[in-house]
């Protein structure tokens, strides 16, 4: 019998009030299993907030979700490996140490501690104490925490925050990895960047409203930006709108600006059409569309 895909977390309505505030407003969104599902916003959006409800810190004002198609229960979440604060490890201890006392808590994974020291690159510095490890390698041990008794479901809140460039990289390169064992990875992030190059699905929140959600290539997807400019700029105006397969024009003054789908844009075809109606172009260049201008546009930054 053919396994019948469920999706790992989906929120139905969720609403969350703390007091007046209104934190998560009639939030909805679906987590496929084996994705990557960023939960993107400034701060103060209402990211933590919903970390806090699925893994039932907080209870929300109203809405439900489910984990599996079901209603979540304890021995549920139990199967889920979050890092959604600054973990408490003993700075005098050593790594292996930690995980050991960690392991003895949840009652599992004693017999990983090894392994999961090396999928997150700390095999060789087990024995160190936890005071000399840098940041990042702090972070990597919380989630080599986070790893034993082998989740299938993963949560962090703000995985890379505080971080020096390489621990950056290092947090992002071991997510990164973590997905391709089939894990479904669950994460909120304030960094475009990140959910750029790390997550398959993205869902963005402002002030508590979800705008948007779905697969980063179609939510964050890019245009093709073509700037424009003659010596007569009212004659090339009238021009450049009989041009094919644009999406938008912006008058900038300076410039003529099409807007073209990402990977579109034929400078050559513009430069001829223009040519052949009369206009000399002295001013011709494609650029892209950034995701942060799209997000800030997104968030009304």
């Amino acid at each position: 019998m053919q396994k019948k895909f469920v999706d790992v977390l989906t929120l139905n309505g969720i609403t969350k009030y703390y007091g007046r505030i209104r934190a998560l407003n009639n939030v909805s969104f679906s987590v496929p299993e084996g994705s990557v599902f960023g939960i993107l916003g400034p701060n103060g959006s209402g990211k933590t907030t919903i970390l806090g409800i699925i893994m039932d810190i907080l209870r929300p004002t109203s809405g439900s979700f489910l984990f599996f198609g079901a209603p979540p229960t304890a021995s549920m979440r139990k199967q889920i490996g979050t890092l959604l604060e600054t973990p408490n490890f003993y700075h005098y201890l050593s790594g292996e140490r930690n995980l050991r006392i960690a392991a003895e808590i949840k009652g599992k994974g004693l017999d990983q501690i090894d392994s999961v020291l090396k999928k997150v690159n700390l095999y060789q510095r087990k024995n160190s104490k936890f005071s000399t490890y840098s940041l990042g390698m702090k972070q990597r041990l919380a989630i080599a925490s986070c790893l034993l008794g082998d989740p299938h479901v993963l949560v962090f809140d703000e995985p890379t925050n505080g971080l020096d460039p390489v621990g950056i990289a290092e947090i992002r390169e071991l997510i990164k990895n973590l997905a391709t064992e089939g894990r479904t990875i669950i994460m909120a992030s304030h960094l475009l960047d990140e959910v750029e190059k790390v997550c398959t699905h993205v869902g963005i929140l402002k002030m508590g409203d979800l705008l948007m959600a779905g697969q980063v290539d179609e939510v964050l997807v890019n245009e093709d930006i073509v700037e424009i400019g003659a010596a007569n700029m009212k004659l090339l105006e009238q021009v450049l709108a009989t041009v094919n397969g644009y999406t938008g024009i912006k008058n900038q003054n300076e410039y003529i600006q099409l807007l073209f789908p990402v990977n579109t844009a034929n400078l050559e075809a513009i430069n001829r059409h223009c040519f052949n109606n009369g206009v000399v172009l002295n001013h011709l260049r494609v650029k892209k569309k950034s995701l942060e201008t799209k997000f800030l546009e997104l968030t009304n930054q």
